[in-house]
Parts: C-alpha cells; structure tokens; sequence
C-alpha cells in the first residue's frame, strides 16, 4: 500500500493502514487541513465555498462522501460537480468565486489509487509554500471544525462540463465551422471515466461523428489507463477498421490528449503540445513553455514562428509560473497536457482537441501527413522503482558528477545534454519512482542512451538495473 504527500496533493492506494495507504482517516485529515488553510486565506467571506468534483473511478463515489462531510463540517459550502474533468472543476472554481478546489483524481494511476488534487481560488494547483502548508497542518492536527450554527452546504451543479464546452467553442482559435465542413469520424477512448461524458459533448458541437469504445464513466478501467503506446492498441485498431480520420484519447479526469492517425499510427503524446502551439504561435504574440522532459520539436516550431521555446521544471504548476513569467501565448508538457492561458491556466484535454482538429481541418493534411511536417524525435521513457530507504538525491548527484563537463541543468532533477541528444533523471511527484527520459533523432539511439544512464544508475545504487 502506498500514500503519497506532496505539495501537489495527497495520492494513495485505497485500503490499508491510515498513514500508508489513502485510507478515510487520511482523506478526512488532509481535506480538513486543506479547508483550514483556504478559509484562513478567505477570513472576509461570510460563507467560504469550495468547489469539488471527481473522475468515475471505483473509490470516487466513498472519497467524495468523506470530502463532502469534512467540508461540511468544516464550516465550507460546497459546490458539488459530480463527476466532472479537471479542468472543468479548475474553470469552475473562478466561475463560482470559490475559495479553492478539490479534485477527486489520481489521474493516469490504476483503478486502486485515489487523490486529492488541490486548487487554490484562481482555479490553479496550490503553491509549494501552500502544499508545505497542508501538510504541516495535517500532521499537526492544527485545524478546528466549525461549530453546530456555522455548518456548511452541500449544492449539486451538473452546468459545468457545458460551461466548460461553451468557453472552448468561443475561442476565436477555435474553428467549428471548418471542422464542422470536413465531416470527420472520429474514435474515442475515454477508458470508461468523465472523458466518455465531457469529450462526446464537444465532439458533437464541432459537428463530428463519434465512435465510442470504452466510454462508460463507471471506473471499471479496460486496460491501463495512462494514454501511452502500449495501452492503445484497440483504439488503433478501431481506427483502421471503422476507416475513422483521427483516434483521441485521454486519461481518467481528462488533462491529457494522445492522439492516432487515420492509419492507426501513433500521432505521439509529444506532438499534442507541438501540433496545438503550431496553431495557436501562428495567431498570437508571445512564446511557449513546456518542461524539461518534452521534446526539442517544440523549439524548433517555436523557432518557425520568431518565437522561443522556454523550459521549466516538471509538473503543470511550475510550467503555469513559467508561463506567467515570460508571457506565453500557449504551454504544458510532453504527456500530452496542452496549456492555454487565454482559457485557463491547466492542462485541459477538452481545448487541446478543438485547437487540434482546428488546425487538422483548416491544413487540409491526413493527421499522419500532418505528423509528418514536423521534425521527428524519439522519446524513450523509463521509470525504475525506489527501494525503501533510497538516496535518490545522493545518486542523482552521482551521475551528475560524472558528466560534470557536459551541459546539464539541475533545476528538477538532472537533465544532461549531448550535443543533439538528452537525458532527464528526476524523482517522481505522483509514484514512488525515478523517471528517466531520453531524446534522440532516432528510438534506437534515444533507447541506448536510457539504458546507459540506467545501468549506471544501478551500479551508483548497488542494485541489478531494472526499469521499465
């Protein structure tokens, strides 16, 4: 069993011992340590809110009743979407002048995790210092529940998910009226969670044929539910055989777009990002921001459009600051999260589909003669899991010192340039692993180079190399 406190929020595997795993005693402790902070930050509102939504996963339903009452009880109306994507709960936030929000998610992990994800009132991740915080009051019991005449509320409010559809359609970005014209099937894997409800509904709105597998918001996940190669194979293959002209999916609470060509080739979670900037750099001033773990194709079409590519370290909240700095007209990172600040400020699936087949539509191209247009790099991803005890600073740093005379940033984790190649080595925010990317202009070179700080990770630690 597994619970993990960060600043990013409280994610854990359901069951188990409090302290271990995400048990109810630690939902009902981080939710009240959370609404203590936020209503500390709200001292002037007469009746604080918080807005809360969730993704269909099999706990959500337990989880949302203990956030629910905790809130409650806390002295906090909430503001209850139901199962809503989350975006959709980050747009809600500032739409119902909330103090903040909690989404119920654990995003790409299995069906036996859980999180709390937490927004501060501008419908963003909360701070590092904020995330500090919550958990130092948590672990402190600092907080005091609300007494019997100050309780708060519970309103449902399903308007959302449309709320949300309507903004993205309003976009002068967006073209619905050209992708209405060039009536495209298009296949949906939504892995059975809110992407069956919320994607369908903006599909239709563009004037697009949808096919549904694996649809149905009932958690039940049919295969892994990160959007990556390996997990896709019946959504390619539904491509080919339905003769569709683009395959979409996305992850359990919808922040993150893959995308199949209509050959059944993959349009690569990389290029999500670099397909939307190509469209959005073309019609707005400004540059764009991705991590330390995305491709290098986004500098080059940045560089097509007089622009300039900034890096950030990884995670939505650093690249949102990112972002804000430098003003970029667009950002996110290479999983597939698109970034559109005019809109939102987070990863949101739901705009990066309508700035996608807008740009689909208007170049006339197949998705594959699209993919084709930009620069092509290999990504290879690999993760290897944290024994107990791990000095993972001490062996990063390690590896760090061997490569002290090439280029290297150590601003997340280490990242180690080679000349027109890369590696990133960096602890994870969400799993109880290291991750460990590498580019290359071809996947046998991008592989090798994996394997080769890989086998020196394992060496540095004293352990077999073994990753995946």
């Amino acid at each position: 069993m597994t619970l993990i406190r960060s600043i990013s929020g409280i994610r854990g595997t359901i069951g188990g011992a409090p302290g271990e795993s995400l048990t109810p005693l630690d939902v009902v402790r981080y939710t009240a340590a959370f609404a203590s902070l936020m209503r500390a930050r709200a001292a002037k509102a007469a009746r604080p809110a918080i807005v809360l939504g969730r993704d269909a996963r099999l706990s959500g339903p337990m989880v949302a009743e203990l956030v629910r009452g905790t809130l409650v009880g806390m002295g906090i109306d909430v503001i209850d979407l139901g199962l809503a994507t989350t975006p959709t709960v980050e747009m809600a936030v500032t739409g119902e002048r909330a103090i903040g929000g909690i989404i119920l998610t654990a995003s790409h992990n299995p069906a036996q995790w859980n999180a709390l994800k937490l927004l501060n009132a501008d419908g963003e991740f909360i701070s590092a210092a904020d995330g500090a915080e919550v958990l130092r009051i948590a672990e402190t019991d600092a907080w005091e529940a609300a007494d019997v005449h100050a309780l708060g509320s519970v309103r449902q409010d399903d308007s959302w998910t449309r709320k949300h559809i309507e903004a993205i359609l309003a976009l002068d970005l967006v073209d619905a009226a050209a992708i209405a014209a060039r009536r495209y099937t298009v296949v949906l894997d939504a892995v059975n969670s809110v992407g069956g409800i919320a994607v369908p509904m903006l599909l239709e709105r563009l004037g697009v044929e949808v096919i549904k597998i694996h649809c149905t918001p009932d958690g039940r996940f049919p295969h892994n539910p990160e959007p990556l190669p390996e997990h896709l194979s019946d959504l390619c293959a539904t491509v080919v055989e339905r003769k569709a002209q683009l395959g979409i999916a996305v992850d359990p609470d919808v922040d993150r777009l893959a995308l199949v060509c209509e050959d059944g080739s993959l349009f690569g979670e990389e290029y999500t990002l670099v397909a939307c900037a190509d469209l959005v750099l073309a019609h707005r001033p400004g540059d764009t921001v991705s991590n330390l773990s995305s491709t290098r194709a986004l500098d080059d079409i940045a560089a097509r459009h007089g622009r300039k590519r900034h890096a950030s370290a990884v995670g939505e909240v650093n690249v949102v600051e990112a972002m804000r700095a430098v003003g970029a007209a667009i950002g996110g990172e290479g999983n597939g999260g698109v970034i559109l600040g005019e809109l939102h400020y987070g990863r949101d699936a739901l705009v990066g589909i309508a700035l996608f087949m807008t740009l689909l539509a208007k170049s006339g191209k197949s998705c594959s003669a699209l993919r084709r247009s930009y620069p092509n790099y290999f990504i290879s991803k690999n993760k290897i899991e944290l024994a107990s005890g791990m000095d993972v600073q001490g062996i990063v740093d390690a590896i760090g010192a061997r490569y002290r005379g090439q280029p290297r940033s150590t601003v997340d984790g280490l990242r180690i340039e080679f000349g027109d190649t890369w590696v990133h080595l960096r602890r994870s925010n969400t799993e109880p692993i290291i991750r460990i990317y590498a580019e290359a202009g071809t996947k046998d070179e991008a592989d090798g180079l994996a394997r080769r700080i890989m086998s020196e990770l394992a060496e540095v630690a004293g352990t077999p190399a073994a990753g995946r």
